[in-house]
């Protein structure tokens, strides 16, 4: 019988956010709802595995551990990239890909702008106090984002929508990437800018860029510093957009302060300096983490499975089809 490891639960829903029944007739499966702890667990728990389904940006699959897994016939993943993931080797060794897919852009503009009004006004100290058997003391005063500047590195459809979501606060808004352009930033109803100026003038920088060799370490030591006092970072993007040694220097420092959703090294291990700034706001990348895409990642990927199994694979990808 073949045998399917569903891997990536870390939340413990996927059971609960899609109908198994068809393929639990036709396969066994073993859900998994604790990351590994390296690669030799990883290979070790999965080399008798046929199929793995995987959720994206959680385990890591480098070349070392795909040859390790002397089993895999397809490897059912979310989305259709991911940094972690060697798609390439997984197709140079034969093993079919199929990718599951939900716009996730709503999800994650509004768990920024959620970020972005918990970390300017204090919502996870005045939460902690009043549990502690507190109230105000010892509890910031925060800002009012109404007039402050919103500067998006980034001006996709999810920078684009965050921007909406900006200009009905009241705020002002600068943009700048790599290939933004003036006209497309006027569209968004921001101002196109140097990446210079919208560091300096912005009160908070959110990022939304895909994670490149452009764009790995974009923010770093010298961009923090050319941020504005008090200013809020924001990333909900990928963790290595930004310098994480110099982020946690400029925090130490109190010169700025951050709201983050990614993190370089996922999970976030026990012993990191974010875990104990009191001027970082974390949650546990959960930008496209609802119900409604575990709902769509789980019963495509349920699909792709079962017609693998029928012989006829839907949703293919081919990375080496540049």
């Amino acid at each position: 019988m073949m045998r399917i490891a569903v891997l990536d639960d870390w939340q413990g829903l996927a059971r609960q956010a899609a109908d198994w029944s068809a393929l639990e007739r036709r396969a066994e499966l073993v859900f998994f709802t604790a990351p590994f702890a390296g690669e030799d667990a990883a290979a070790t728990a999965l080399a008798d595995f046929d199929v793995l389904m995987v959720m994206r940006e959680r385990t890591a699959f480098p070349h070392a551990l795909i040859e390790r897994l002397p089993r895999l016939k397809l490897f059912a993943m979310t989305g259709r990239r991911g940094s972690s993931l060697d798609l390439v080797a997984l197709a140079k060794r034969g093993v079919t890909i199929c990718y599951a897919d939900h716009d996730m852009t709503a999800a994650t503009a509004e768990l920024t702008l959620g970020l972005i009004i918990a970390a300017a006004r204090a919502i996870p100290a005045g939460d902690a106090a009043i549990r502690a058997g507190g109230f105000q003391g010892g509890v910031p005063a925060g800002f009012q984002l109404a007039g402050k500047t919103l500067g998006i590195i980034g001006l996709g459809k999810l920078g684009s929508r965050l921007a909406r979501y900006a200009a009905a606060l009241d705020m002002k808004l600068l943009a700048w990437s790599q290939n933004l352009t003036e006209a497309t930033a006027t569209a968004a109803g921001a101002h196109y800018v140097t990446k210079e100026r919208l560091l300096a003038e912005s009160d908070v920088v959110s990022l939304h860029l895909v994670l490149s060799g452009r764009t790995r370490g974009l923010i770093g030591a010298a961009e923090l510093a050319a941020m504005k006092p008090g200013a809020l970072l924001v990333n909900t993007a990928r963790g290595p957009l930004v310098d994480e040694a110099a982020l946690v220097a400029a925090l130490r420092a109190g010169r700025i302060a951050a709201a983050l959703d990614v993190y370089d090294s996922e999970p976030l291990p026990p012993g990191h300096p974010f875990r104990t700034l009191p001027n970082v706001v974390l949650t546990p990348h959960l930008g496209y983490a609802t119900a409604e895409a575990f709902r769509a990642f789980y019963q495509q990927g349920i699909e792709n499975v079962l017609a693998f199994m029928d012989g006829n694979p839907i949703r293919r990808l081919d990375p080496t089809a540049v």
